[in-house]
Formats: structure tokens, C-alpha cells, sequence
């Protein structure tokens, strides 16, 4: 079947509005961290979104995921993508990480992903990662280092890394690392509302007993509760339902370079919503990233 011009224009849109919308993680947490600790807002996030999702699958007569196999394969990647992702940043920056310095390291994804993709690719087990890719993914992280070199605060105590907040980070890279290749190598096409459900409903009950660890309360304020909608209606019900359809119908080591555009977005939002300065430097870095995907992202010539 030929797929109709309207069709065309939002699947080929899908990448830009991924970024636009991922990239307010961190203006989310600039909002909600001051009033609540990592795991409670998340675990409140996840039983939000479960129900916004159930009413949706509800309306919309959505299927479910028809074998046993095929949950435990979204529960898994829902751990790690939910769970593990969001959890790992979100307590790396609590614990007193920068946010620049925590996005260069999660920045790393896409160098990961290319590695493992060249790995196994010589059994023939994936696309080999070419040497124009290889090129546009250094050329990005160098580009996404340019970005956020100013945020990653070499003085202050308070923004570097430590011990605690540097093995938060590593996680949260390994997480979306692993759970992109895994969802790619393992979960069938299926209804991303469904699909999305039973990942979140993983991320619940894994990240339930860390939140019932937390001593810290919620305080409940118009920031907080601003945070907790965009979280849900955007960033869940939004970005990562574009994040699933991305990994199932592009290679792993495109979508994942997509993520170097996240910071420069980023920077562009704290830019207009707070006025946060924007230096030659952040320039040059957001058009280098945007060289550099664009170089892995490109069709090769036929």
C-alpha cells in the first residue's frame, strides 16, 4: 500500500518532535526536583501515566501484547528505559551532579550503541556501523561536550561528580543503552499504548521500594504539579511512545543519535524560558551535533 502525504509528513516529523519534547527532561527537574525526592516523583509520574494510558487502551479498544514472552520482553525494557533511565539521572542530579555533566555522560549512548552494534555485526547479526557514522557520532559527542562544557562546573563542589552520583549516571547510560538494544533485538511490533502500559507498570514496581526508602516527602506546589503534567501528558505519553516507534521502525544506531540533539534543545528552552545566557560556544557545539547526526542518520547511496 502507498502511504498517504499526510502520513509521510508526521513519520518524517516524528525525529524533530522526539527531540523537542525529550529535551524538557531537565527543565521538568528544574521545576520538580526542589519539592520532591527522584524516586516518589517518578513512581507518582509512572501511576499517572498507567492510568492515562488504561483510559486511552479503554476508549481506543487497544490489544494487548498476546503472548507471555512478549510481556516479559516490554517488562525488561521498561525497566531499563523507565526505571533505570529516568531513575538513574534523576538521582545523579539530586545527589548533586550538574545536569550538564549528567547529560554528557548519558551523551554517551550513542558511541555505546555503535560499539556494540560493530561487535556483533561481523556475525552478521546486525548492520555494521560505517565509517561515516563512526565520524557523525564523534563529531556529535563533541559537539554535545561544547554544549554542556559550561554547565559541568570543574570548580564547584557542589556540581561534580562523586562516587554516588557518577555510579547514578553510569546506570542510567547503561540502562537506555542496553534497553534500546534490547527492544530493538527482542519486542514485536505491537500497540505502542499497550506496549507502553506494561513498561511503565515494570518501572512501577521496580522503583516502588525506592521510593517507600526515601525519607524526604513531596511538597506539593503549582511547580510540582506543572512538572508532574508535563511528565505524564509529554515527556510519557508523548516522548517515549515516539521513542518506541522510533526503535521499531529505524537502526539502533540512528535513533540513539538522535539523543545528541537533546542537550542543544535543551539549552535553547532554558535560553527562552530562563534566560540563560547562550555563548558562541553553545552555537558552535549545537551545530557540530547537528553535522555530526546528520551523518549518521543520511541514507547511504545506492
Amino acid at each position: 500500500m502507498t502511504a498517504r502525504p499526510s502520513d509521510i509528513v508526521l513519520i518524517r516529523a516524528m525525529p524533530a518532535v522526539f527531540v523537542l519534547i525529550w529535551s524538557t527532561g531537565f527543565i521538568v527537574a528544574r521545576y520538580g526536583m526542589p519539592h520532591s525526592p527522584p524516586f516518589k516523583f517518578l513512581l507518582v509520574r509512572y501511576a499517572l501515566s498507567i492510568g492515562c494510558f488504561l483510559l486511552w487502551i479503554a476508549i481506543a479498544r487497544v490489544k494487548w501484547p498476546r503472548t507471555g514472552s512478549q510481556w516479559l520482553h516490554l517488562a525488561v525494557t521498561g525497566t531499563l528505559m523507565h526505571a533505570g533511565y529516568l531513575g538513574g539521572v534523576w538521582a545523579a542530579v539530586k545527589a548533586g551532579m550538574g545536569s550538564g555533566l549528567a547529560a554528557l555522560i548519558v551523551g554517551l549512548q550513542p558511541v555505546l550503541t555503535a560499539l556494540w552494534l560493530s561487535m556483533v555485526s561481523t556475525s552478521g547479526a546486525a548492520s555494521p556501523v560505517t565509517r561515516r557514522q563512526w565520524a557523525g557520532l564523534l563529531m556529535g559527542f563533541g559537539g554535545l561536550f561544547l554544549v554542556v562544557s559550561h554547565k559541568i562546573g570543574f570548580g564547584a563542589p557542589g556540581d561534580l561528580a562523586n562516587g554516588l552520583n557518577l555510579s547514578f549516571a553510569l546506570g542510567a547510560l547503561l540502562s537506555i543503552t542496553i534497553g534500546t538494544l534490547y527492544q530493538k533485538r527482542f519486542v514485536a511490533a505491537c500497540d505502542v499504548r499497550s506496549a507502553n502500559t506494561v513498561q511503565l507498570l515494570a518501572a512501577f514496581v521496580v522503583t516502588l521500594p525506592l521510593a517507600l526508602l526515601e525519607s524526604e516527602s513531596m511538597r506539593w506546589t503549582s511547580d510540582l504539579a506543572a512538572a508532574l503534567a508535563w511528565s505524564v501528558l509529554g515527556l510519557t505519553l508523548g516522548g517515549s511512545s515516539l521513542l518506541y516507534i522510533l526503535i521499531q521502525r529505524g537502526a539502533a544506531a540512528s535513533v540513539s543519535s538522535l539523543m545528541y540533539l537533546v542537550p542543544p534543545a535543551t539549552a535553547a528552552l532554558a535560553w527562552i524560558l530562563f534566560d540563560e545566557p547562550v555563548s558562541l560556544v553553545t552555537v558552535i557545539g549545537t551545530v557540530l551535533t547537528a553535522m555530526g547526526v546528520s551523518l549518521v542518520v543520511r541514507p547511504a547511496r545506492a
